[in-house]
């Protein structure tokens, strides 16, 4: 529980939980999330069996309750069963028992927030987010500082960090920072990205075929260079089954860059 040490402290001098929250380092991917979505017991279900003491994190999250409180309740029922315990012992496990309700309210938050960034207003919220670069640039240099988008390999929480998903060539990279890189995947789901690109179609790239090949003076070493032809060969494929199709390829959204003829 050392890492719920170093947020409780400042969480007391904030005047909002969310804010708080949404301000620390590291949390820069979360999105503010609606406060009747969080009171609405609809979107809670199944969150009981993942967090400890909901029904107490939630006031935490809400502002209905504040960590100095429990302390005070813990306190009252230590006397009234007649504990006799010495008062830095009992500073501690009030401490403690303070630190394991800021880890629920934030583990909390984060699943609540996975499944609000799939709703309407949550993917507006995340649409800003992404126009503004907030989620970072793909590095890949044919990509174009195409922005990312945050996503999980897996649902389940503690089984995945989040990984940044890049629509261009579309793969998957880790986050650039280390306070991002252990941000749970649980809080923003394997589902985010397509239904983010299924609501704002406009925003899919034209995909970049461009790829690096290894040249010594100017000449391709032929294994890569192999490579190469077979990719390109595997895309003329696609690319005639689709035109075949009736479905538009060349520079559209979701299609492929056509490659200008040089001119001599």
């Amino acid at each position: 529980m050392s890492g719920g040490e170093e947020f409780t402290d400042e969480s007391d001098f904030s005047e909002y939980w969310i804010d708080w929250f949404l301000g620390t380092k590291g949390n820069e991917y979360f999105c503010d999330v609606d406060y009747e979505y969080i009171t609405d017991r609809f979107n809670l279900t199944g969150l009981n069996n993942e967090v400890y003491n909901i029904q107490l994190a939630i006031d935490l999250i809400t502002d209905n309750c504040k960590l100095s409180d429990i302390e005070d309740e813990r306190g009252n029922d230590n006397e009234d069963e007649g504990e006799e315990d010495d008062d830095d012992e009992q500073e501690k496990r009030n401490q403690e028992y303070r630190d394991e309700m800021e880890y629920s309210a934030r583990i909390l938050y984060g699943l609540i927030h996975a499944r609000y960034i799939i709703t309407t207003r949550g993917l507006q919220k995340m649409y800003e987010k992404y126009k503004n670069g907030d989620f970072g640039y793909c590095p890949r240099v044919y990509c174009q500082l195409q922005p990312l988008l945050p996503v999980s390999m897996n649902d389940q929480l503690g089984h995945s960090p989040v990984k940044l998903y890049c629509a261009n060539c579309e793969d998957l990279y880790n986050p650039k920072s280390t306070r991002h890189s252990y941000l749970d995947g649980a809080f923003f789901g394997t589902s985010f990205p397509a239904m983010f690109f299924q609501t704002f179609p406009q925003l899919v790239p034209v995909h970049n075929t461009e790829v690096c090949c290894p040249k010594i003076y100017g000449f391709e070493l032929h294994e890569y260079s192999k490579l190469n032809r077979w990719r390109e060969l595997q895309k003329r494929k696609l690319i005639t089954k689709l035109k075949a199709n009736g479905i538009p390829v060349d520079n559209c959204n979701g299609g492929y860059a056509s490659k200008k003829k040089e001119s001599y």
